[in-house]
């Protein structure tokens, strides 16, 4: 019997188209910047938590670090923590992880889409999403991530309303509804676009 042999034969490229191609790995260090962006929102968020962990024993320093990185206001000195602060604080450590997890998107997404595959395939930490992940895809959920993102600022500026003017609420609120109906036009043409070749047979 004789042996297999492989179908893979490698692809000769022209010197331009090579060069062409290989412009791609430009975006690396795209990518690495994006994680040291991301070393710094991790290392925010533990002094974060760490001020809220030291306020909830009574530490002053740390109360007053809180209530100037949330923009907390009242008519009376803030001795302890109390509801609003704690949930504002909460918030804003939500913001940070899904903002974290925006960048992971963006970079293993983008990475694996226009620089150069991951060879993930069989590994048991495989994002689910990554196996099918392309530009629209990506763009898609991109645009999801930052409704929820815009969310939680919502949320945020809602409940601590009262530090704020009746203009910063109406344009943030406007804000938000521009995210939502871009992320259903971005969704609705990928959809258009997805079933237009299988219309064309």
């Amino acid at each position: 019997m004789s042996e297999p042999t492989s179908t893979h034969k490698p692809v000769y490229m022209r010197p331009i188209p090579r060069f062409i191609f290989a412009s791609r790995w430009l975006q690396l260090p795209l990518y690495v910047g994006l994680i040291a962006a991301q070393g710094v929102y991790v290392f925010h968020f533990w002094v974060e938590l760490v001020h809220l962990l030291e306020a909830v024993f009574g530490n002053q320093n740390a109360l007053q670090a809180l209530v100037d990185s949330i923009g907390y206001k009242s008519d009376v000195t803030v001795t302890a923590l109390n509801e609003t602060i704690i949930m504002l604080v909460v918030l804003a450590l939500i913001d940070v992880v899904m903002i974290s997890n925006l960048l992971i998107m963006v970079i293993v997404g983008g990475y694996e889409t226009f620089v150069s595959r991951l060879d993930l395939e069989g590994h048991p930490d495989q994002p689910e999403w990554l196996s099918h992940v392309n530009a629209s895809v990506l763009k898609v959920k991109l645009a999801t991530a930052i409704i929820g993102i815009s969310s939680i600022h919502l949320l945020k500026t809602f409940i601590n309303a009262a530090n704020y003017s009746d203009k910063v609420l109406i344009a943030q609120t406007a804000i938000h509804i521009t995210f939502l109906l871009s992320a259903i036009a971005i969704a609705y043409t990928d959809r258009l676009m997805s079933h237009k070749p299988a219309s064309a047979h």
